[in-house]
């Protein structure tokens, strides 16, 4: 069985696009769900929170 190139890119470029939306869809499920509130705000409160403070 032969396989021509531009099907093989065809493919490729399919699975990818594929996989690149259920990667942005997963991480946007981890970003958003409830339990992570908490963490989040957590880490957003130490940035601003250890900033470093002048000498005098």
């Amino acid at each position: 069985m032969d396989i021509a190139h531009s099907t093989l890119v065809g493919f490729s470029k399919s699975f990818g696009l594929v996989y690149l939306l259920a990667m942005a869809a997963v991480a946007l499920a981890y970003a958003l769900w409830p339990r992570n509130r908490d963490r989040f705000d957590k880490a957003a409160r130490d940035i601003i929170e250890d900033e470093d403070k002048p000498w005098l």
